[in-house]
Order: C-alpha cells, then sequence, then structure tokens
C-alpha cells in the first residue's frame, strides 16, 4: 500500500500557531539533543510518524535519507509512513503515539495523554519529544505548501488545494517567524504555559 501524501490542509492563522509553538519548545529539543537524553533515531521515528499523519511528500523523503544515515532499516521507515506501529518499541510507543495525535489533531490533545508522556519520560525528556514533534510540524506544513506548489509546475495539482494558498503559506515564514519569536518571548516573560490541552 502506499503512502498517501497531503492528508492536512493548514490555515494561515493554524500555520502561525504551529510557528508559534515550535519557537517556543525549540530549546527544549535543543537541549535534549545536546544532552543526548533523545537519541537522533528517536527523534527521527517521532518526525516520520508526525510526517505519516500529516503528509507531507517532502518532509517523507528528507527524513527517510536521514533515518536511513542514522541506521533505521527501510523496512521499518516504510512501516512508519504507512502509520503502522508494531515495529515500534515500548520505550518509544509512548512518544510515538503522543505525536501522532498531536498531528492528527493539528496540536490540541487532552492533559491525560501529555501527562502519560511525562509519567513515561519524565518531565524534561518529555519537552524535548513536544519539541520534536513541534517542529516537524512546522517542516510539514510548510513542506506540504512547496510540494504543492513543486507539483502544480509539473502539471499534477493537489485536490483541495490553490495556488493563492500555497504561495500564501509558503511565503508567511518570513514574517512569521521574527513576530512568533518575539511573541514566545513574551508568553515566556508572563509564565503561558508552554502547552494547553483541549477540555
Amino acid at each position: 500500500m502506499p503512502q498517501v501524501f497531503y492528508k492536512k490542509h493548514y490555515s494561515l492563522v493554524e500555520c502561525y500557531n504551529t510557528v508559534l509553538k515550535g519557537v517556543r519548545t525549540s530549546k527544549y529539543l535543543i537541549k535534549s539533543k545536546k544532552s543526548k537524553e533523545i537519541s537522533k533515531i528517536f527523534i527521527e521515528k517521532i518526525m516520520l510518524s508526525v510526517t505519516e499523519v500529516n503528509g507531507c511528500e517532502m518532509c517523507s523523503t528528507g527524513h527517510t535519507k536521514v533515518a536511513l544515515a542514522q541506521g533505521i532499516s527501510a523496512n521499518e521507515i516504510n512501516l512508519i509512513l504507512l502509520g503502522q506501529t508494531k515495529t515500534i518499541s515500548n520505550d518509544e510507543s509512548s512518544a510515538i503515539l503522543f505525536g501522532k495525535q498531536y498531528a492528527g489533531n493539528k496540536g490540541k490533545v487532552p492533559n491525560e495523554l501529555w501527562q502519560s508522556v511525562i509519567d513515561s519520560y519524565g518531565h524534561s525528556k518529555a519537552l524535548g519529544i513536544l519539541g520534536a514533534i513541534r517542529m516537524i510540524m512546522i517542516g510539514n506544513i510548510y513542506g506540504m505548501a512547496l510540494g504543492a506548489l513543486e507539483n502544480r509546475f509539473k502539471g499534477k495539482a493537489i485536490k483541495n488545494s490553490s495556488f493563492i494558498h500555497e504561495i500564501a503559506i509558503t511565503l508567511s515564514l518570513i514574517v512569521f517567524l521574527p513576530i512568533a519569536i518575539i511573541h514566545s518571548l513574551v508568553l515566556n516573560l508572563v509564565k503561558v504555559p508552554i502547552i494547553s490541552f483541549i477540555k
């Protein structure tokens, strides 16, 4: 069964919120990588799982290459990109399932699910996992827009997408990123929680 691409459609507002959340948690991912609290292999499995949910063709290709270089087998990568989790170890399953639900609900998750990640890995590592999920979410949104543009120029326009939307998302990062950095600093100063939950 081939992988399905372009499963999710993100508005500009959702795009900005995703960038903001990614900016807020990027430091935790960097810290976890530097301290080797989270292995590169684990990060790639998380990123591939989130990419499968969103259906980003460019990220699937790019992260497959990185995952292969990290030593993940082609078979396991293919299974992850098909949405199958049977090769995921018990130690990895809580993070992978959280990442898939986070992506599936565009960042809206119940408190209990986040608490299960903290219970499984501890608060510091859980924040690193959240950082990995949020960074690949940004990559997926922009990768899907760029991929859709590329396909459009090849005469293979993506269903339910438009040239205006693809251009708007692609160019939005120029505006969104500096605003999100300032916004993130303000939210941190007033101690707004790093993650909010659905009720």
